[in-house]
């Protein structure tokens, strides 16, 4: 009790040694001192060095690596699952000299592979030239100067050349997570759509030449399936559920103020130069309408074996980039003066570097915008395109295949023996 009363008396001696100017308001005392704590009760563990301050909670750091290559929904999906189980997610990006030591030669850049990264927008950080595999001296790194908590991978198999486990330290350590794998789609299964692409290319328009879109987009190849052989590669199996969609959405529409950007495209093998033209596009307003042209729409625009990726696959991977609000799944390839009233479009863009899009030709489907005076050209940043990424895999057509051959074997193994893990 002695104790508690000296505590009181020093607590009095803050607002009587100096501290209090008495005022008198209508025969009532007021100090000031007391009146400021009144007005700002923040400020009362100032005066109380005993009350009890709340610990600020150190936010859990998560940790997931990979080579980012070939970008896709599935990539996005894993990082999201990862985000979910802490409060900030720090992801390495590989080099392209250890993808080279264990995988092949990588389709996109160090450079490129960063900016799909760093624009996914459940990412808090990104480092460069990650090793493929966690060794002692990075695991302690991550450990200790990035405060990382817990190490996440997928639930499939992450094998080095030799055969051993890429992830068996930080499992030892007691500091490995696991999330499940997105089904339907992977870097090896799109290099293989598209070296299929350049090896079934039509002589004619003989409609037996179906479009890679349609053969993966249904989940089988009926020409492999006839002639009762493997194309090499695994066939995608990509099920959309409206789920899926939610956890990939913002869930916010536009205030009744807001000053609309609408720009539409393919989008297919959403890559860099997708991600700049959306940056841009974002910083021109307060939100950014993204419109996603159907899989019929893009075939007609751009050829039979187009588009590599089908609507709800390429709807996911920009729905996942930061810079993006919203989108429109199918939307029309024309921008009428309906759409823009119907949407509340302020300013329609396009980019200056784009597929075969008929931009100032007779069917110009900005003509109502232009009319309008709410259309704008913007700078793309990158001179990428989804042609670009086929003229790579051309371009070096054996090493690809190689690669692909290569894994086929760990993707056999791990549909094998797949169980079911829980998570999404």
């Amino acid at each position: 009790m002695g104790s508690t009363g000296g505590a009181e008396n020093k607590a009095n001696d803050y607002l009587t040694a100096g501290w209090t100017v008495p005022r008198v308001f209508g025969g009532i005392l007021v100090s000031a001192a007391v009146l400021g704590l009144i007005l700002a009760p923040d400020s009362l563990s100032s005066f109380f060095p005993f009350s009890k301050r709340k610990s600020k909670k150190k936010p859990v750091r998560v940790y997931m690596d990979g080579c980012f290559d070939m970008m896709h929904y599935g990539h996005c999906n894993a990082l999201r699952q990862a985000r979910a189980l802490g409060d900030e997610l720090v992801v390495g990006v590989v080099s392209d000299d250890e993808i080279i030591y264990n995988k092949g030669p990588p389709v996109m850049s160090l450079d490129e592979r960063m900016v799909m990264v760093s624009a996914v927008k459940w990412v808090d950080e990104v480092i460069a030239n990650a090793p493929y595999a966690i060794n002692e001296e990075f695991m302690n790194k991550l450990f200790n100067e990035y405060n990382i908590d817990y190490i996440i991978h997928g639930d499939d198999p992450c094998l080095l050349p030799d055969g051993s486990d890429a992830y068996a330290l930080a499992k030892k350590a007691g500091r490995y997570k696991q999330i499940k794998r997105t089904e339907g789609v992977s870097s090896t299964d799109i290099v293989g759509r598209m070296l299929l692409c350049v090896r079934d290319r039509p002589s004619s328009d003989n409609h037996t030449h179906a479009s890679l879109q349609r053969q993966f987009s249904h989940g089988h190849s009926h020409k492999a399936e006839s002639r009762g052989v493997s194309s090499g590669t695994r066939i995608s199996h990509f099920l959309p559920t409206s789920r899926r969609i939610v956890q990939f959405s913002n869930g916010k529409g536009p205030g009744p103020d807001a000053h609309i950007v609408y720009i539409d495209g393919a989008f297919d093998l959403f890559h860099a130069g997708h991600v700049e033209i959306l940056k841009r596009a974002r910083e021109l307003g307060d939100f950014l309408l993204v419109g996603i042209h159907t899989d019929q729409t893009v075939s007609d625009h751009r050829g039979l074996h187009h588009p590599i990726m089908n609507l709800h696959e390429r709807s996911l991977s920009v729905l996942a980039c930061r810079y993006v609000d919203e989108v429109i799944i199918g939307a029309p390839w024309e921008v009428t003066k309906d759409m823009i009233m119907t949407f509340n479009i302020s300013l329609v863009v396009h980019g200056t570097v784009a597929e075969n899009d008929g931009v100032n030709g007779e069917d110009d489907p900005y003509k109502a915008a232009k009319n309008m005076g709410i259309f704008k050209i913007i700078e793309s940043p990158l001179d990428i395109t989804t042609t670009t990424i086929i003229k790579r895999i051309v371009a070096n057509h054996e090493a690809y295949q190689k690669r692909n051959e290569k894994k086929v074997e760990s993707e056999k193994r791990y549909y094998e023996g797949k169980t079911h893990v829980s998570g999404d």
